[in-house]
Order: structure tokens, then C-alpha cells, then sequence
């Protein structure tokens, strides 16, 4: 690990009388610098897709070609979920965060300087594998600094930072073509998103915040008492004598619920990638629908998921107590009869309503099953849990939605491929249900634990 990476030392120690006052302005600068942070890595990926037809037209490219880059950089993508955010349980978030966003901004300026399909091919794999690098730090800084009954909530904030990010890549390169005009296309497309970027990685690590400890605060659960840690150290090494494979063998690899939340990951994205990528095509074929509805159908699908995302991360904060899975088995059996309304209606208004429905409704699981990662793992083994969770949702879950779901529409028509996204709605409802029972155990240890550590400190006042 380079040394500019690693978490610093508090070097001075917050007075008692002013802890509770820092760590509530730490914790609202933490939020901030991971949703500026990875909203920004969204600006200097997406804006690829947006370059495609003029890379197209001046390079002579096919469709295959095309598909190619993007498929590449997706498979990076979630391979680097995986390493990256593995690493960074030994690093110091925010210059984890900030250090990758410049990478993928320096890739960029690359992107805007190539003239040859194989430079484009070797920049967007770079990209995709420094942008794993954005996921990890976010869910260590929430991890860190919100303790369990808070994280919904604030998980939920974050992961607006998804479609905040996703809808302003368009007008960040509109605003920069009226500029610079379209025969600087690769400006627009590339240098413009890369020099955002770089602005908002300094701002990450101006305003981000490492750990309680690092910034010179207690532990959280000695600033939240009633945060208990979710399991106890396993052998005789402390964490920070760990290497990064030792704590994710230990910690993750061995853990049977971080699996069963991996597995309801790989079959949301399976559903979430089986609709958005094949809604464009099913909508203007089968539906016949007009461009323009059907751009308003795919607008509706995407953002919808902002409202219904910040109203399920305070209902499984107060509502439910900080149990999450239960939220996203409602969302799933709701998204099953929305599929097939989806699939069965010839009405325009009502195939875009249950578009929408399943665009408000699929990212709810997701989010949750977030969440959830950073509650079945120590706070140290938070990224390498993520990672998992990463790499099966974007090399399985991703390939089954789009790779399986065109193999089932070429061999049995459509009809196969509703059939395989509803098949992954049962198996995510299963999951999610494993992943609960695993949840409500370790909910019974911690309240085990607490119990006998209070008792052990009112010993000396019964004597």
C-alpha cells in the first residue's frame, strides 16, 4: 500500500466537553465527501456512453466494436469492485477515494488524446478497474461514523448519489458542447467531466473525515454507547496487524452471511440490468412504443428510485429497527407482479407506469442489501465484504440480466426472458430471507454480549 494511502495518526486528541459537538460536524463532512466523491466517479464514466456515436463517425466503428468498449469497461468494473475495495479496509478512505477519482480523471484526458480503437480499448478497461476504486471508501466512511440504527438513513442519502451523478452527466457535456462546439467533441466528452473531477476529489479530501480514532475522537461505540461491535476478533491478531487477504479470508470468505447478501445483490442486478438494458429495445419493438415515449418510460424508470429510496432508509431505521431485510422482500414480491404487469399490458400509460414501479422499487433491495454489508462484518472488514458483494453482482448478476436474458429472447422470445427475471425475484426473496435469519443471529449475539458486559460493570457496585 503506498504510503500517501495509508490512515493517518490522530496527532492531537478532541477535549472531552467537545466530542459530541465534533463528531456530529465530522460525520455530516464524511457523508458529503462520499456523495460529492462518488457521484463524481459516475461523471467520468458515463459520459463514455455519451461519446459513442461521434466515436463511431470518426473512427469508422461498428456497433460489435462499441459494445465491446462498454462490455470491457463493465467487467473491469466489477472485477475491481472486488481487489479495490478489498484494499481499501487498509486505507485511508478519502485519499483512497480521492486518489482513484483522479486516476479515472487522468484516464479521461487520455480518452480525449486517443485516435485508435486499441488505445480506446486499453484506456476504458483502466477506467473501469480505477473506478472500483469509489464503492469501498463510501461504505467504510458510512461504517465509521453512523452507528447501526442511523445507517439506513444515511446509506440512503449516498446512494441517491447513484442517480444524482447519472442525470447530470448529460447536461455537464451539453453545457461544455454549446461551449466548445461539436467539432471538439473529445474536449466536451472527456476533459470537461475529467477537470470536474479532479475539482471534487481535492474537495474529498478538504472536507472528507477518516475514522473517529484517526481525526483524533473516540471509538464509535464509545461515542454511541448503545453500538455494540457485530463480531468479536477471530485469533490472535488485531485487525491492524492484518493484511488485506488475511482480514477478507477471515472475515468475509468464511462468512456465510456475507455470501447470502451477495447472492440477493446478484439477483437484483440481474433484474435491474434485465429491464434497463433491454427496455429501449422490448419498448419500441414489442410495445411500439415512439422514441419519445419511450424515453420518458426509461426517464421515469431511473428516477423514480430517488423518493423511494430515501422513504425505505428511514422506514428500516425507525420501522423496522435496523433490519433491512425485510423492507427489501416487499420491494421484491411488489417488483414480481409489476414485472408481469410490464410484460403482459399493451396499455402505453400502464406499461410506463409499472416501469416506473419497478425503476422506484428495484433500487430499494439494492440499497438495502448496502446497507446491510456493513452490518454482518466488522467495521475493518467493511470493504473487503463489499468487494464480494461487487465483484458476483457485476460479473454474475450483471451478465445474467443482459448475456442471459438476450440468449433466452434469440431462443425462446421474450416471453424467456420474463421468465428469467422472474425466476431471479424468487431467488432474491430466498436470499434476502437467509440473509435476515443470519442477521436477527448476530442481532441475538450482540444483545448477549451487552448484557454480560453490563453486568460485569455492575459487579463492583453490587460488592
Amino acid at each position: 500500500m503506498l504510503s500517501i494511502l495509508r490512515p493517518k495518526v490522530a496527532t492531537h486528541k478532541v477535549p472531552d466537553d467537545q466530542i459530541q459537538s465534533t463528531y456530529n460536524r465530522y460525520r455530516v463532512q464524511a457523508l458529503f465527501s462520499v456523495f460529492i466523491g462518488y457521484l463524481s466517479y459516475y461523471i467520468v464514466r458515463n459520459n463514455f456512453a455519451l461519446s459513442t456515436p461521434y466515436l463511431m463517425h470518426e473512427l469508422q466503428l461498428s456497433a460489435t466494436q462499441i459494445g465491446l468498449l462498454s462490455s470491457c469497461m463493465l467487467i473491469a468494473y466489477g472485477i475491481s469492485k472486488g481487489i479495490m475495495s478489498t484494499l481499501a479496509d487498509k486505507a485511508s478512505p478519502k485519499v483512497y477515494m480521492a486518489f482513484g477519482l483522479i486516476l479515472c480523471a487522468i484516464v479521461n484526458i487520455g480518452l480525449g488524446f486517443s485516435f485508435a480503437f486499441w488505445m480506446f480499448l486499453v484506456l476504458v478497461i483502466l477506467n473501469g478497474f480505477f473506478q472500483g476504486m469509489g464503492v469501498g471508501p463510501s461504505f467504510i466512511t458510512i461504517a465509521n461514523w453512523f452507528p447501526r440504527k442511523q445507517r439506513g438513513v444515511a446509506g440512503a442519502i449516498w446512494n441517491v448519489s447513484h442517480n444524482v451523478g447519472g442525470g447530470i452527466v448529460a447536461p455537464i457535456i451539453g453545457i461544455a458542447f454549446a461551449l466548445v462546439g461539436t467539432e471538439h467533441w473529445k474536449i466536451a466528452s472527456y476533459i470537461v467531466p475529467a477537470g470536474i473531477a479532479v475539482f471534487f476529489a481535492l474537495v474529498v479530501l478538504k472536507v472528507g473525515k477518516g475514522s473517529p480514532v484517526s481525526e483524533g475522537l473516540p471509538p464509535l461505540n464509545e461515542i454511541v454507547p448503545d453500538e455494540v461491535p457485530v463480531a468479536k476478533l477471530k485469533g490472535d491478531k488485531a485487525p491492524e496487524n492484518m493484511s488485506a487477504f488475511q482480514i477478507f479470508t477471515t472475515y468475509v470468505l468464511k462468512n456465510k452471511n456475507a455470501w447470502y447478501v451477495s447472492f440477493v445483490d446478484v439477483f437484483v442486478y440481474m433484474v435491474r440490468f434485465g429491464i434497463i438494458s433491454w427496455l429501449p429495445i422490448y419498448l419500441l419493438t414489442v410495445k411500439h412504443f415512439t422514441k419519445t415515449e419511450m424515453s420518458v418510460a426509461f426517464l421515469f424508470f431511473e428516477w423514480a428510485a430517488i423518493p423511494s429510496t430515501l422513504l425505505a432508509g428511514w422506514l428500516s431505521d425507525k420501522l423496522f429497527r435496523g433490519r433491512r431485510m425485510p423492507l427489501a422482500i416487499v420491494s421484491m414480491v411488489l417488483i414480481f407482479f409489476c414485472l408481469l404487469g410490464y410484460w403482459k399490458s399493451d396499455s402505453l400509460l400502464v406499461v410506463t407506469v409499472f416501469a416506473a414501479c419497478v425503476g422506484c422499487l428495484i433500487y430499494v433491495p439494492q440499497f438495502l442489501a448496502s446497507v446491510q454489508t456493513m452490518e454482518i462484518v466488522p467495521s475493518f472488514a467493511v470493504g473487503s465484504a463489499v468487494g464480494l458483494r461487487g465483484f458476483l453482482s457485476y460479473i454474475l448478476g450483471a451478465s445474467l440480466g443482459t448475456s442471459m436474458f438476450g440468449i433466452m429472447v434469440d431462443r425462446v422470445g421474450w416471453d424467456g426472458g420474463f421468465y428469467l427475471l422472474l425466476g431471479g425475484v424468487v431467488c432474491c426473496i430466498i436470499f434476502c430471507i437467509l440473509t435476515h435469519r443470519g442477521a436477527l443471529e448476530l442481532e441475538r449475539e450482540r444483545a448477549k454480549e451487552k448484557d454480560a458486559h453490563d453486568a460485569l460493570n455492575a459487579e463492583p457496585a453490587v460488592a
